[in-house]
């Protein structure tokens, strides 16, 4: 098996022919005279110490079970991808530590609940913003607008991070099922993506993450239902078939993970694209298929969706009622003052975002006024002054979508115990 087949169209700086654009970020990070780091190997650790990174530890990835250490969480699954994209990336020359920056960060951002959590908020954006929601953009969002880190001098900013892995978090929607990936010649402006899969990433390395997304959660799907009995004799039988099929005893994520991973490193070239074999490529899709026949639709689900929606709705709807325009960060205090928790993370999220002048000089449970935590903040102020409704609703939408499961649940609780 030949190794090194890529290195010559790797993201690298003495060979892409796009580098400075590659590596350009909307605005300049501090500079670090002792830094050591790739642009890239900067990404990866400003996505590790994000908080949107942290907070995938306790978002669902298809199983709901917040007491259950053993079920894949949403950061579970981001660190099976970077496994998967480092592996291949570095056996076929690629940029690893491009392709391990878009693994870390692809889910950034991901709503509570995992896909029902996505629906739920899709379909409040479609009725209040006339917008379209999906996680790959919102995931761009996330790291464009949202998510602050701290310099050297206690200043909070956006993250910057480079065009390549942005790009990488955007495209890398693995629904379609498709082989042969082949980047894009054209760096074009990353707004210009409407729907989810419309453009392929621009690297080798943003399609070695895509395609190693759809491995990641195919096995580990398969052993969490499992491991929660949702599988029947019958999906057995079937499981058990697939694996014969292939010379195999058992179909788990090592291996569909190691199968998948050889494969693609066999096969793979620069004029082929990131491709498999026709018999694993089958074994993907049948993969697919079988989840969805067997997992993804399970009556086991319907509790859980309805759980969660009224989880999130309640959550919108009270914050919602909330509105008072340039006020409405004073009229919080008054509305929310049975929901101290609530109060409190909301309060402070508006006044991270939102134009100074409009924040009140209080404090909320903390050592710190509002007024302070929005000096800080030198990010963009998406939220403006909060006169425009829409706004507004947009930043409830951020605001649940940046939830943990658990943190969700807690709120609610809040909510409820006053009802």
């Amino acid at each position: 098996m030949e190794r090194g087949k890529f290195i010559d169209v790797a993201a690298d700086e003495d060979k892409h022919p796009e580098w400075k654009t590659l590596t350009s970020r909307q605005k300049p990070l501090e500079e670090r005279k002792d830094d050591i780091r790739s642009p890239f190997a900067r990404d990866y650790t400003r996505i590790l110490h994000s908080t949107a990174y942290r907070r995938l530890k306790h978002k669902t990835q298809v199983f709901f079970n917040v007491g259950n250490d053993h079920i894949c969480t949403r950061m579970e699954h981001v660190n099976h991808v970077e496994s998967v994209s480092t592996t291949i990336a570095q056996w076929l020359g690629l940029n690893v530590e491009l392709a391990r920056a878009i693994a870390i960060g692809h889910d950034l951002g991901h709503a509570p609940f995992g896909h029902q959590g996505e629906q739920v908020i899709k379909d409040l954006a479609r009725k209040y913003l006339g917008d379209n929601f999906w996680h790959e953009k919102n995931g761009l969002r996330f790291v464009d607008k949202i998510e602050l880190l701290e310099d050297s001098k206690g200043r909070y900013s956006n993250l910057a991070l480079t065009y390549a892995v942005r790009d990488g978090i955007i495209s890398h929607c693995g629904e379609v099922d498709e082989n042969g990936l082949k980047p894009r010649t054209e760096l074009i402006d990353l707004d210009f993506f409407e729907t989810p899969g419309q453009y392929p990433p621009a690297t080798w390395e943003g399609c070695v993450v895509k395609i190693a997304d759809k491995i990641a959660y195919l096995g580990r799907d398969i052993e969490d239902a499992m491991t929660l009995g949702f599988l029947s004799k019958t999906a057995h039988s079937k499981l058990l078939k697939m694996a014969r099929a292939y010379d195999e005893r058992a179909m788990n994520t090592t291996v569909i993970m190691h199968n998948m991973i050889v494969d693609i490193c066999q096969n793979s070239s620069p004029e082929k694209g990131i491709c498999m074999s026709p018999s694993i490529y089958k074994q993907m899709v049948d993969l697919r298929d079988f989840n969805n026949k067997y997992i993804y639709k399970h009556p086991r689900f319907k509790p859980f969706k309805k759980y969660s929606e009224l989880i999130l709705r309640q959550i919108f709807n009270v914050l919602y009622r909330c509105y008072r325009e340039r006020r409405t960060i004073y009229c919080l205090k008054d509305k929310l003052s049975f929901a101290p928790q609530l109060l409190k993370t909301f309060s402070e999220w508006l006044a991270r975002y939102c134009t100074a002048d409009i924040v009140p000089d209080e404090k909320l449970q903390g050592s710190k006024s509002l007024k302070d935590i929005s000096h800080e903040c030198e990010n963009e102020k998406i939220y403006e002054d909060l006169s425009d409704r829409k706004l507004y609703v947009q930043s409830i939408l951020d605001f649940i979508a940046g939830m943990t499961d658990r943190f969700a649940i807690e709120v609610f609780n809040e909510l409820i115990m006053y009802n």
